[in-house]
């Protein structure tokens, strides 16, 4: 197997390095999972072990299967819930709004684990009430200046996720 190349970040080096790349990062995570503490669980669906509809390439509830589920830090904000009406209007549906996170990517790496499309979010809403999410954008593209502390390089993902009903998935 060839050795990957590493290809050395120097842009605004002569005001910011590596290592204040990694002090800023270190500072950042401490505050996250030290202070603020957002504790969310991750079910990662095992796709190699789900049993797939031939025909449309989909598994119902019952046919998907998870990896063991793994505790992770994130920065959680969630959108008011919405008001939607279905049917032409006679069927109105009060639903939980989405659930933006945002995590370090050293914190994923550090984990072994990466968050994927489709995959589950438990987030405990209570102390006796968890609420479930599914991812809906994995934040996989962290090329923008947002996820970059002053264009350095990306240190953190941003990740949507859409509320799921009980009959979707029951989590633990």
């Amino acid at each position: 197997m060839a050795e990957q190349k590493k290809i050395p970040i120097t842009r605004i080096s002569r005001f910011f390095g590596s290592e204040d790349f990694n002090l800023e990062q270190e500072m950042g995570m401490e505050w996250l999972h030290g202070d603020m503490n957002f504790t969310l669980v991750l079910f990662r669906v095992d796709s190699k072990k789900s049993d797939v509809d031939d025909v449309y390439g989909e598994a119902g509830p019952e046919e998907i299967r998870y990896k063991a589920p793994i505790e992770f830090n994130a920065y959680v904000n969630i959108s008011e819930p919405q008001n939607k009406t279905y049917a032409s209007g006679l069927v109105n549906q009060m639903e939980p709004g989405n659930m933006t996170i945002s995590v370090y990517i050293k914190h994923l790496l550090e984990l072994d684990v990466d968050i994927s499309y489709g995959d589950y979010i438990g987030y405990a809403e209570t102390e006796d009430k968890m609420r479930y999410y599914t991812v809906t954008n994995d934040g996989r593209v962290t090329s923008d200046l947002a996820h970059t502390i002053g264009g350095y390089k990306p240190f953190y993902r941003t990740i949507v996720c859409s509320y799921v009903s009980p009959d979707e998935f029951k989590g633990i």
